[in-house]
């Protein structure tokens, strides 16, 4: 991964900068990778997990399609 700069005009203030900072973070994907990766998951709870999203997902489909019809 690139290491993540922000340029800052002069006139402008810390906390923008540090707001616009999060949000580039954000939408690289850093957080998450970072709460992913803050405790260790047993290969058992990772699968359960993926199992789970991928339900959830298969109903998120579902109810759109009989949605439609």
């Amino acid at each position: 991964m690139f290491p993540m700069r922000v340029r800052v005009p002069d006139q402008r203030s810390f906390e923008k900068a540090l707001r616009r900072f999060k949000r580039e973070c954000i939408r690289e994907g850093i957080m998450a990778d970072m709460r992913k990766s803050e405790f260790y998951d047993k290969p058992s709870v990772a699968r359960r997990r993926k199992a789970n999203r991928a339900r959830r997902r298969r109903m998120r489909q579902l109810s759109e399609l009989e949605g439609k019809s």
